[in-house]
């Protein structure tokens, strides 16, 4: 499997995750995810990889989450990751897949951990 990095270029952490990734030889599949994000079905997947919910994959920061918090409450999981697949600038970043496991790259050598 190619790692995978759901990348967002104008977000410091993702660009020092790819230098990283890049300055180790890996090759990596670039997925910007804000204009092609994971489907619902990924994302879940993606969700069990870390070993978190995917209530705790939302930047609770972000409007879009503020806006929308007390329908958020009410989703069942299938529910939320459509509605995360729909504003994805909700989804933590930045995230790498590996054949190991995935990990979010806050510190980015958080990463290391499923690279082989």
């Amino acid at each position: 499997m190619k790692v995978r990095i759901y990348h967002n270029p104008r977000c410091s952490k993702s660009r020092q995750t790819l230098e990283l990734l890049n300055a180790r030889g890996i090759d990596v599949d670039i997925i910007e995810y804000l204009s092609a994000p994971p489907d619902a079905d990924t994302l879940l997947n993606i969700a069990g990889q870390l070993g978190l919910s995917l209530r705790e994959l939302i930047r609770a920061g972000e409007t879009e989450y503020q806006d929308a918090r007390d329908k958020i409450e009410t989703m069942d999981d299938a529910e939320l990751a459509k509605w995360m697949v729909a504003n994805p600038k909700v989804i933590q970043r930045p995230i790498v897949v590996s054949a190991k496991g995935a990990r979010i790259g806050r510190p980015p050598e958080a990463v290391l951990e499923v690279l082989d």
